[in-house]
């Protein structure tokens, strides 16, 4: 196996690994979001479920897979030809991701084009939590790869001793 690849095949591996930070961090704000009731009708993993007509956790397994798999797989791909930094990449996937979400499942769960038969406050909820999780999915890939920022500043780096 040659450098590149072998550089190639830990991207991926490390872009699963921000997938999983990412969906992990997303999850928690779902299960936070339903603890303290807030819009318990938008109710993702049930929503989920229901279209593929499988129980809660067989749906939670499908919501990792997708965000662990399917996220973290893109970023490494689309880091490697995107010339924008790791986080902006996982929020332009989050956003995409978040249209997706609103054009094609929620009028597929019954919940109309972008969730309004939820209320304004549906879409705009799981943009703000697509974003979160976009920005983490990207921040965790970069940190892992050690992808250098856009804007390094020397004498911070001189002063920190390396």
């Amino acid at each position: 196996m040659n450098h590149s690849t072998n550089v190639q095949e830990r991207n991926f591996s490390k872009g699963i690994l921000a997938g999983f930070v990412a969906t992990l961090v997303l999850s928690a704000m779902m299960v936070m979001k339903t603890m303290i009731g807030l819009m318990p009708q938008l109710d993702v993993i049930g929503m989920l479920g229901g279209m593929l007509g499988v129980s809660s956790p067989i749906a939670w397994i499908v919501h990792f897979a997708i965000g662990t798999l399917g996220y973290g797989i893109t970023i490494a791909l689309l880091a490697r030809s995107i010339s924008h930094s790791a986080v902006v990449t996982g929020l332009v996937l989050g956003t995409a991701g978040w249209l997706v979400m609103m054009v094609v499942l929620m009028p597929m769960a019954g919940k109309g084009l972008f969730g309004m038969n939820l209320g304004i406050m549906a879409p705009m909820m799981t943009l703000v939590l697509h974003l979160i999780f976009g920005a983490v999915l990207g921040w965790v890939y970069a940190k892992t790869t050690k992808q250098a920022p856009a804007h390094r500043d020397a004498t911070a780096t001189r002063s920190a001793g390396h």
